[in-house]
């Protein structure tokens, strides 16, 4: 189950910070829309690997590499997004892509983390 909660908490916290900092960057032109998302969604992957550490869903040992995955599902999801604006679907679908990082990222379940 906490695989779940990690899951779903990058994907909630990337859409959003990808969506705050596009408003945030907004003020600074179209350039800065661009990169005010990919800043926010990147800080977004770092927070919800600490959530995920400190609710007891990953191991702390585990943070970095779960940050790294959610980032990089991340970037392939604003990747997707930027290709398919002209289709609300397209955008909200990818962030699936950050949970996948994050689940991939934080590595196979051991016996002992159970």
């Amino acid at each position: 189950m906490d695989r779940v909660f990690l899951f779903f908490t990058a994907i909630v916290l990337c859409g959003l910070g990808g969506v705050g900092g596009s408003i945030v960057g907004n003020a600074f032109g179209k350039t800065g829309l661009w990169v005010g998302g990919i800043v926010g969604g990147l800080a977004a992957s770092s927070i919800s690997s600490w959530i995920a550490a400190k609710a007891g869903w990953i191991p702390m040992s585990r943070r970095a590499r779960t940050t790294v995955g959610t980032a990089i599902g991340f970037l392939l999801a604003a990747t997707v997004a930027v290709n398919t604006l002209s289709t609300p679907v397209g955008p909200i679908l990818s962030t699936i892509l950050a949970g996948l990082g994050a689940v991939i990222g934080s590595g196979r379940k051991e016996r002992d983390d159970d």
